[in-house]
């Protein structure tokens, strides 16, 4: 330009001769993008570290909740969880699946971390609603049918299971068309259904077939429940029958709609 002087040429070229303003901008992008990569790297090896490589956050106790009639000790002992491992690495599946193998009584067991030191067993027990003599001992079975525990000394309040099939006959095809265990989990059904007051005076269930289901009271009275089916209005029934004709000695609820009771 012809009206410019030397002075504003000079300042226009020194303008000129840095990097434009957006090649500039893609620079310090560049940096700060290496910069938080390099930080990214070095926090993840230093978080692997401290998981994996440090003696803090290591197993150090077990603890144990939930146990009626196992010890904690018994289930510490079980679990055989690894003291001194990275709490991250332990492996929680496989201390519940050797829970499970070596203690039957466990229903069900919760596993979890408890940072940064321990690992937590919360267990829960079966409860048995039958037993089964066997011998002098005696075997619990839970409300599934499963028998999971053999005893030496029968626990209160729980009635006996008597498998009384060895008869000809009706029962003898009972036993053949259903099978043992089916049977045992229909004398299941029928414990769970006992109305309460009923289920503590329970000396017994009987199992003579199918649908030939006993009970048998601590004072000698006894109740034909016939199959498990309806066992919630066989229960109403055996309850409003007792209390009118509390001197019966039988009660008869196979059929909750046309009940009996007799004997004094």
């Amino acid at each position: 330009m012809a009206g410019s002087t030397t002075a504003e040429r000079g300042e226009r070229q020194q303008e000129s001769s840095g990097p434009p303003p957006a090649r500039r901008l893609r620079v310090r992008r560049l940096r700060v993008i290496i910069i938080l990569a390099v930080a990214l790297v070095l926090l993840s090896a230093g978080t692997v570290w401290l998981l994996y490589g440090s003696q803090w956050l290591r197993v150090e106790r077990v603890s144990v909740s939930g146990t009626t009639v196992l010890t904690p000790q018994q289930v510490r002992e079980a679990a055989d969880v690894p003291l001194g491992s990275p709490l991250i690495s332990v492996d929680t599946d496989a201390i519940e699946a050797r829970l499970r193998r070596k203690l039957p009584r466990i229903d069900a067991v919760d596993v979890s971390r408890s940072w940064p030191h321990g690992i937590g067993l919360k267990v829960t027990e079966r409860v048995p609603v039958l037993l089964v003599q066997k011998g002098g001992n005696f075997v619990e079975v839970d409300d599934d049918g499963v028998r999971f525990a053999t005893v030496s000394v029968a626990p209160k309040g729980v009635p006996a299971l008597q498998l009384t099939l060895s008869q000809p006959g009706s029962r003898a095809a009972s036993l053949r068309r259903f099978g043992e265990e089916r049977l045992v989990r229909e004398a299941v059904r029928v414990a769970g259904d006992i109305p309460a007051a009923v289920a503590h005076a329970t000396r017994a269930v009987k199992v003579h077939s199918y649908d030939d289901i006993s009970l048998q009271l601590n004072d000698g009275r006894t109740v034909a429940w016939g199959s498990s089916e309806k066992g919630a209005a066989k229960a109403r029934t055996l309850s409003a029958l007792m209390k009118a004709a509390p001197d019966a000695r039988h009660f008869d609820v196979s059929v909750p709609t046309a009940p009996a009771s007799s004997g004094s």
